[in-house]
């Protein structure tokens, strides 16, 4: 597939913004961690809506048509991308209520507002989900037709979301080897599940030009593609990136999404200020740009069977 950069950062970005607003509500309304001041509460719940609302307007950035987007509203019922934007809509009332009352409360927010953000935390774990089974649901693309793919989705989010809520508490003085430990787990979980992902699409286990054409008992090839120049289907489906590439940016993504990020926290809890923590995250949005781009790139559709293609 060819990679949307306006899809590829409304997912990295929105993507951390839900993991920092799922940990700020878990930390704060479990009473997880150190007491964060009225400063840093709103700080990290300003972000992390600010962070969502960016990722979201870029979401639209690969339509032809922008006012058509409305109509992502409509299929609820059979869509996940229609769950996504009305997930993702839905959360902003709580946010909202939940905001208000840290706003004007402080830490010591009252039940309506507690419950308020415990639903806006679920329906951003609930949005997370469904912008990865947007992909993980279709059949015709077998790198993306796997639980792993929504499970990566979750778990990108909320490790990014551990490293900024990091990052965040080092400029209030409040960074603690929890903050540390959290981060370093996540961003290990995530690393450990993106390396099975990337095995798992190692293997050829998909629809053949065989099972395509049913001829299952000889070797079978294009003879004629049917057209004399590149179309639709040949430049959105046929974008194939050399190994050394993929291979290249692999690297890459295991050493700034994950390495770096879990070096940086590994320096923290031996004592260097914990403000070097935005290296860490400037590493981790990095690598996790080089991840989307990869989960794009290497995701083969089954039309290219009728372009050539021996196995997807």
């Amino acid at each position: 597939m060819h990679p949307a950069f306006s899809v590829i950062l409304f997912t990295v970005i929105s993507g951390a913004g839900y993991g920092l607003f799922i940990l700020l509500a878990a930390f704060h309304l479990a009473g997880i961690g150190p007491a964060m001041s009225h400063g840093e509460l709103i700080a990290h719940g300003v972000a992390a809506l600010g962070l969502i609302t960016v990722g979201l307007m870029l979401s639209t950035g690969h339509l032809a048509n922008k006012k058509n987007a409305w109509r992502s509203f409509m299929r609820f019922k059979t869509s996940w991308l229609s769950r996504e934007a009305v997930f993702a809509v839905l959360f902003y009332p709580f946010a909202a209520i939940y905001g208000l009352g840290v706003l004007l409360q402080g830490s010591e927010i009252g039940p309506l507002a507690a419950v308020a953000g415990a639903i806006a935390a679920v329906l951003a774990l609930v949005t997370l989900f469904s912008t990865g089974m947007i992909y993980g649901c279709l059949k015709t693309i077998r790198q993306w037709n796997t639980a792993l793919t929504p499970a990566n989705y979750i778990l990108l989010g909320v490790a990014t979301g551990s490293v900024a809520f990091a990052a965040i508490a080092s400029l209030f003085g409040n960074a603690t080897p929890m903050h540390a430990g959290v981060a370093i787990a996540l961003l290990l979980i995530a690393g450990i599940l993106k390396g099975i992902y990337y095995f798992w699409i190692s293997r050829v286990t998909g629809p053949t030009i065989n099972t395509a054409t049913t001829f299952n008992r000889a070797t079978v090839r294009l003879l004629d593609t049917g057209h004399t120049a590149g179309t639709f289907l040949t430049d959105e489906f046929g974008y194939d990136p050399s190994k050394n590439t993929t291979d290249t940016l692999k690297m890459g993504v295991f050493l700034l999404a994950f390495g770096t990020p879990i070096l940086v926290f590994a320096a923290i809890l031996s004592g260097v200020p914990a403000i070097v923590a935005w290296l860490g995250l400037v590493a981790a949005l990095t690598g996790v740009v080089m991840e989307r781009w990869l989960f794009f790139a290497e995701a083969k559709h089954v039309v290219r069977l009728y372009h050539g293609a021996q196995h997807t």
